[in-house]
């Protein structure tokens, strides 16, 4: 990559005037030689606020098995408080209207928590896609550029076996003029 416009023009059919920012990055990396790749997870992690760590627990929790059998348990335990136990003297008797007031409520804060979680889950995605971009791209460049590095060492060495080979073929054909005593 010593010929950068050259390089550039090569292989991406465009000017360096014409390169987005990714690939100005990804070029600007592969020239120096330095790693592109980031852990995704520490990057995320850095980034985000305690609301959105929150969120993200409050969504993992909310969408796993255990959530859903403890949360039926707790309705089995809710009805049968109410209709067994406490027959005569239940605080929220069938058809458990005070229990359909904590669903509605719980559903109501609980959805748009999960919602922000999955919208950041479809941010994390669209970055680890640009960061798997940029690592592609850049290995990409870095396979073409040692494809023409063996190439340029393979031209040398064939010149330079060319040059022998002249070099060689002199002297057998002077070898061959010389008269023998």
């Amino acid at each position: 990559m010593h010929n950068l416009p050259n390089f550039v023009h090569l292989h991406f059919d465009k000017t360096a005037d014409e390169l987005g920012d990714i690939e100005k990055r990804v070029l600007k990396k592969a020239h120096e030689r330095k790693v592109i790749s980031t852990d995704i997870n520490a990057a995320i992690s850095a980034e985000s606020s305690t609301g959105q760590r929150l969120a993200d627990g409050i969504a993992r929790v909310g969408g796993s098995w255990s959530f859903i059998i403890a949360f039926l348990l707790f309705l089995v335990f809710w009805c049968i408080i109410n209709t067994i136990v406490l027959a005569t003297g239940a605080f929220d008797p069938y058809p458990f209207i005070f229990l359909n007031l904590v669903l509605s409520m719980l559903a109501a804060i609980q959805a748009p928590i999960i919602m922000m979680s999955q919208n950041r889950q479809a941010e994390r995605d669209r970055f680890e896609a640009a960061k798997d971009y940029e690592v592609n791209l850049k290995s990409e460049l870095e396979v073409l550029s040692l494809h023409q590095k063996i190439d340029m060492q393979v031209l040398t060495e064939l010149a330079t076996l060319r040059q022998e080979f002249i070099a060689l073929r002199k002297n057998i054909e002077g070898a061959r003029e010389v008269p023998n005593n």
